[in-house]
């Protein structure tokens, strides 16, 4: 049982005491006698990261709309609430009751990154549950784990009950179901594992087993309980416009990294970037009608007060009905100073005179992701986009009063030149010659041009999944060149830090070996290694060696098409033969077309959805 008056007299002691006390505006509070299933949705990152994650509103939601189901919001205390924490003996707990998670009967982790793990094990060690599933009894929390990350779960098969893969909307509802049925009959967790582990989406990582070779390939797969699959499919929604969404969210004391109302338009992506995780795992393309949009629209703005509304997806510009959606919401919101914003725009699908438009609420700066400087490397990676492509619709946002730019680029990328890396820097040249090639009275603002780069790192079910990354001193050299050369003060270069890109492709295409590595960096003190002023590179070099882990055989080894891969039992619905066709194509530099275009067979919607694909067959 938690001292609430301690509690209450340390988070003065804490840097941000609102982060850790909840009863924020829409958040649920239930009678714990009066529900079966408490369910504790765990985000492994800081309060205001995870209160910006719009699954977490939707799931939060989703089972707190379950009769007999109580959902409470968890997050990564700070290092100042931890240490508050463990000197007073406080166990991590729900911010709606209070309760210490032990007190819970699922502990649900999302996974948006690799760099989170730590994380992970510190929470539950917060809240006094064993990290090694196997040392859980059956009075602990199952924990369970989803999420894009668990496209390749096995890195922290260690310390997850149960994995779901996919979308989860229908799948939890069926897990929390399937639990009070069990829960019912004593609480059996292995019987319970068994039967979830029938479900589609579920995969439970101690009925596996891995065999190696010789050179520490994986040989096979050994399945150890008669109840797991050969093979996870992922679950998907079908269609969206039937499927939940939350008509209020919670609204936070604090500032949180996107505050405002954020709107889910569609799922998916078409454009078939071949570094592109979420563009293959999300797939198909499902879209939300406008009118279930404007819908869902005026119930969170009424039940919030935000004004601002974010119209999000991977690929916003490539919604079919933009035009109507947004001239729809403008019509109703722009007079209530509510603004509206499109992240995730492309520059070949930029409609000026809408942008122009959502603008005159709230101007703010344009966003464009070229992410290669040369030709030759976007039809590499199949970015489908010209100089002119590129140049044309830059040119028309400085006529019509935009001056400050950012540019997303990335370096490492196969096949990559120096001068492919020095590529990035004409381009941003060019850009700032568009802004000053024009008549002196036609130029408004003060031109600043931001560019960027983050480190290439090769992703499960994408083309450049075989393909090795650069090492730390590559991209150290390629960016630090490129810093040089970029003289102009109108144009600044900043780059991501490679030491984390080394690791996050470590465990983005580790195994089963790398556990004892991630558990030993978290006893040395590791967490919070996404967040570079508390990151410690030499900590997790040491847990390498102490557990006799070789890193670069996960994150810098290049892969033959036909070894194994620690994820080849999850079944996204993209072929493995398209990815390999993509991945030849890209040694070719040959391009693929959008699917909107041309259907290019990669599989998915005959097997998830059902018959053929809505765009034009094409011969392979």
């Amino acid at each position: 049982m938690i001292d609430f008056k301690k509690l209450d007299r340390e988070l003065l002691k804490v840097e941000k005491p609102a982060r850790y006390v909840g009863s924020e505006l829409n958040c649920v509070v239930k009678n714990k006698e009066d529900v079966d299933v408490r369910f504790a949705f765990a985000f492994p990152d800081v309060y205001e990261v995870g209160m910006s994650h719009t699954g977490m509103h939707i799931l939060y939601h989703l089972m707190n709309n379950i009769e007999n189901v109580w959902c409470e919001r968890v997050f990564a205390p700070w290092t100042d609430m931890e240490e508050v924490m463990r000197k007073n003996n406080i166990p991590l707990y729900g911010l709606e009751s209070k309760d210490e998670l032990m007190e819970f009967d699922f502990v649900g982790f999302t996974l948006q990154y690799e760099m989170s793990y730590t994380n992970i094990l510190n929470m539950l060690d917060l809240a006094g549950i064993p990290i090694r599933a196997k040392d859980r009894n059956d009075d602990c929390p199952i924990v369970i784990a989803g999420g894009p990350c668990a496209y390749n779960p096995e890195p922290l098969h260690e310390v997850i009950d149960l994995f779901t893969i996919g979308e989860t909307e229908e799948l939890l509802p069926e897990l929390l179901k399937l639990y009070q049925e069990e829960k019912k009959n004593g609480c059996d967790k292995l019987r319970f594992l068994e039967r979830a582990a029938r479900l589609e989406g579920v995969y439970v990582p101690s009925f596996y087993e891995e065999v190696y070779n010789e050179d520490g390939t994986i040989s096979e797969r050994k399945i150890l309980n008669e109840n797991a699959k050969t093979e996870i499919k992922k679950r998907i929604i079908k269609d969206l416009d039937k499927s939940f969404y939350p008509e209020k969210s919670i609204l936070p004391y604090i500032d949180v990294v996107h505050d405002r109302v954020v709107l889910e338009i569609f799922r998916g992506c078409t454009r078939g970037c071949r570094f592109c995780q979420a563009g293959m795992v999300y797939r198909p393309v499902r879209e939300k009608k406008p009118e279930t949009l404007v819908s869902q629209v005026e119930s969170l703005i009424s039940s919030t007060g935000h004004d601002e509304v974010s119209l999000t997806s991977l690929s916003s510009g490539d919604y079919t009905c933009l035009p109507d959606l947004t001239l729809k919401l403008l019509d109703l919101y722009e007079n209530k100073n509510i603004s509206i914003s499109l992240p995730s725009l492309r520059l070949d699908s930029m409609t000026f005179d809408i942008i122009e438009r959502l603008q005159e609420v709230r101007k703010s700066g344009l966003t464009f992701a070229p992410e290669a400087g040369t030709q030759r490397m976007r039809d590499v990676i199949n970015k489908n986009l010209t100089e002119e492509q590129i140049l044309g619709p830059v040119e028309t946002a400085f006529k019509l009063g935009w001056s400050t730019v950012k540019l997303y680029f990335m370096i490492g990328l196969p096949g990559e030149t120096m001068e492919d890396v020095m590529g990035i820097k004409d381009l941003a040249y060019k850009v700032k010659d568009k802004f000053f090639q024009r008549p002196k009275e036609e130029i408004q603002g003060n031109l600043k041009i931001n560019a960027s780069a983050s480190c290439f790192v090769p992703k499960p079910f994408t083309p450049f999944q075989w393909v090795k990354q650069d090492s730390m001193d590559e991209f150290y050299d390629k960016a630090k060149s490129l810093q040089r050369e970029i003289k102009d003060k109108k144009v600044s270069f900043s780059y991501h830090e490679p030491r984390l890109s080394y690791l996050e492709a470590v465990f983005a295409r580790g195994d089963r070996r790398l556990s004892k590595a991630l558990i030993r960096a978290w006893e040395k003190g590791c967490r919070f290694d996404g967040w570079y002023d508390i990151f410690d590179f030499n900590k997790w070099m040491e847990a390498f060696r102490e557990t006799n882990t070789d890193a670069d055989f996960f994150g810098r080894r290049q892969r033959e098409v036909t070894e194994v891969l620690p994820w080849d039992f999850i079944d996204i619905g993209v072929d493995k033969e398209f990815l390999i066709d993509e991945y030849e194509k890209s040694m070719q530099q040959t391009t693929t077309p959008d699917c909107r275009q041309q259907c290019a067979n990669c599989g998915v919607n005959h097997k998830l959805i059902g018959g053929a694909c809505p765009h034009v067959q094409i011969n392979k």
